[in-house]
């Protein structure tokens, strides 16, 4: 419990409070012993001075008015008990004032000038004698000038503290917006090295297996030719040697699609037209899916390669109505983000384990029982070619939303 309890009271005592204490308690060393109207106004004085950061709820801008108005009536009522112009706590006024000062614009500080300085010199209609008015006029005009003084040079130096401070916070969200950045690259630098890697596996496995392959097909296709039709056993197992040898070699064409260099064919083509096909396919595909489509009108036709984005797009949507029940619904959706053209493929299915978001670009990565965990590493490699950014946001059991950034401009892609 002390362990948990001295933070606290760490926090709520400020070195200032020692401060204010030991002004108070000089200020009420003139007081007389037993003077309460001399007392009180000075101890909620300084109860008010001392409380009015250590209270969150009265922090706004309407609080912080509040706190300095009952400062300011506190001086006034504890200068009119004290002797009025004559009074030595004429400098509590300097309170308000600075408060004022700290925590409002220059407009602000110059209305409670004015208010600070109006409540002293209102002192001036209990003096009777004219005589003695003017001979308080200097004096009084000095001090009303130094609230102002006091006043204007305060706000001026919370004003550069307050320049400053935006400047650091400007500072500190570019360095984390810099490293979020920095972090990003590095993680798209080594994804790249893994599909560079990956592909030049799978580059050479897929070549060593395609010739096999293709001795094992045409074996058994002499061999269905050539057996018997009584013999209807090995007829069978001809026809799944066929099928099965065209499934793995369908398999290694995507191996090889993975490892090929690709050879953008960038040329300017309409982003809504390239989604419309892509659309009308999986819509082909998934007939118990409804897919929306909210294109942004102010993309104009812009440089990418048309098919390779297609079959991006395809996928991503595919993807997407696999994800999501019968009878549900998916999203296609771009806007102009400045000279980046975002491409959102938006569904609401079971969306993805927290755990395997960071893995779901990686090759050979899947969670379908037949999937071989090539297609969204395609593309990405497609989108990182384009010199785009390609990301993931999902929420298990409300969907998932697929987003491509693409640079619409030549001159900023990588």
């Amino acid at each position: 419990m002390p362990s948990d309890l001295s933070p606290r009271w760490l926090r709520l005592v400020r070195p200032q409070d020692l401060v204010w204490l030991l002004l108070f308690a000089v200020l009420a060393a003139h007081c007389r012993i037993g003077d309460l109207p001399e007392i009180g106004p000075l101890a909620l004085l300084a109860a008010v001075q001392i409380l009015e950061p250590k209270i969150p709820a009265l922090a706004s801008t309407r609080g912080r008015i509040l706190w300095i108005v009952l400062k300011l009536v506190l001086g006034y009522v504890l200068i009119g008990y004290t002797g009025g112009i004559d009074s030595e706590y004429w400098p509590v006024l300097l309170l308000p004032v600075v408060t004022a000062a700290t925590v409002l614009g220059f407009a602000g500080t110059l209305a409670f000038i004015l208010l600070a300085g109006g409540a002293y010199l209102s002192y001036w209609g209990f003096v009777a004698n004219s005589q003695a008015w003017k001979g308080y006029f200097v004096e009084m005009l000095v001090r009303v000038v130094f609230l102002a003084v006091g006043g204007i040079l305060t706000n001026a130096l919370a004003e550069d503290l307050r320049i400053q401070t935006k400047r650091y916070r400007q500072t500190a969200e570019q360095l984390a917006e810099a490293n979020a950045q920095l972090r990003q690259a590095e993680e798209a630098v080594r994804r790249s090295d893994r599909l560079a890697a990956l592909g030049q596996l799978s580059a050479g496995l897929a070549h060593e297996l395609r010739n096999p392959m293709g001795t094992v097909k045409a074996s058994a296709e002499i061999l269905a030719r050539t057996v018997g039709a009584e013999n209807e056993v090995a007829r069978e197992m001809a026809g799944f040697i066929t099928s099965e040898t065209d499934r793995a070699n369908s398999l290694i064409t995507r191996f090889l699609q993975f490892a090929r260099p690709l050879e953008l064919r960038p040329e300017k083509a309409d982003l809504a037209h390239v989604l419309d096909r892509t659309v009308a396919m999986v819509e082909r595909e998934a007939p118990g899916i409804a897919i929306y489509k909210n294109y942004d009108p102010d993309i104009a036709p812009f440089p990418f390669d048309a098919e390779l984005m297609e079959r991006v797009f395809y996928n991503l949507a595919l993807n997407a109505a696999q994800a999501t029940p019968a009878g549900g619904a998916i999203t296609v959706k771009t806007r102009a983000a400045g000279p980046v053209a975002e491409i959102s493929v938006i569904d609401r299915g079971s969306g993805i384990d927290p755990a395997q978001i960071g893995s779901i670009f990686n090759p050979f990565f899947t969670t379908k029982p037949r999937g071989v965990g090539l297609g969204l590493a395609i593309v990405s490699k497609i989108v990182d070619e384009h010199g785009g950014k390609i990301a993931v946001e999902s929420e298990p059991g409300k969907g998932s939303v697929f987003r491509v950034l693409l640079p619409m401009e030549r001159g900023s892609q990588r």
